[in-house]
């Protein structure tokens, strides 16, 4: 598939700013305080022990994930991780035992919640990933579609009067932006009805 060249642009500016960003943030800070902020969000959608949810496992420059999942498993909520695949697609592990096989590609058919990683996000709920198209593609498993938030620095979401993240039709849309300093809900698409906790 070629490339867009107006989201290869756009995608290079991001990852610039990411890197100046991510070179000011206090990690340690923001670890503990997005692991509240998801905290709150989980306990807000009466997320509990037996629920599902995606995340991932941070590299550097990106928001950090170790708290977030930490507390999620000791709230008893099931964390899935993706694998990423040769295809570009995803299959998942559970963060509780990373040395099992792999849960296959439809483990995120019934998740109660997503967090996904990404560049950015503007306010129509664009969001901006790495190029590969991962999560795009796994979303489309998920049935019922769960509250799908992306974990940003402060700063990343783009701006109402900036232009807005250059948008394809295989592209899904995200609910909410969740930052260090909070979460930003955009109040595109109806928070799912959590299933409850098992």
């Amino acid at each position: 598939m070629a490339r867009d060249p107006v989201k290869t642009a756009r995608r290079a500016s991001l990852r610039a700013r990411r890197r100046d960003l991510a070179a000011a943030r206090d990690t340690a800070r923001d670890d503990r305080d997005l692991a509240g902020h998801v905290g709150a969000l989980v306990d807000t959608l009466g997320l509990g022990r037996g629920s599902v949810v995606t995340s991932y496992a941070s590299i550097p420059g990106e928001p950090p994930t170790a708290r977030v999942n930490a507390m999620l498993a000791e709230r008893g909520i099931r964390v899935l991780l993706p694998i990423t695949l040769p295809d570009l697609d995803l299959d998942w592990h559970d963060a509780a035992d990373p040395d099992e096989q792999p849960l296959g590609r439809d483990a995120v058919a019934r998740v109660d919640l997503v967090l996904a990683p990404g560049l950015a996000v503007d306010h129509s709920g664009t969001r901006m990933g790495q190029g590969g198209g991962c999560y795009d593609r796994a979303l489309t498993r998920c049935d019922p579609q769960p509250p799908t938030v992306v974990l940003l620095h402060p700063g990343e979401l783009v701006a109402v009067d900036d232009a807005p993240l250059p948008r394809e039709p295989h592209d899904r849309g995200v609910d909410a932006v969740l930052t260090a300093e909070g979460l930003v809900d955009l109040g595109i698409s109806p928070w799912s009805s959590p299933r409850g906790a098992g």
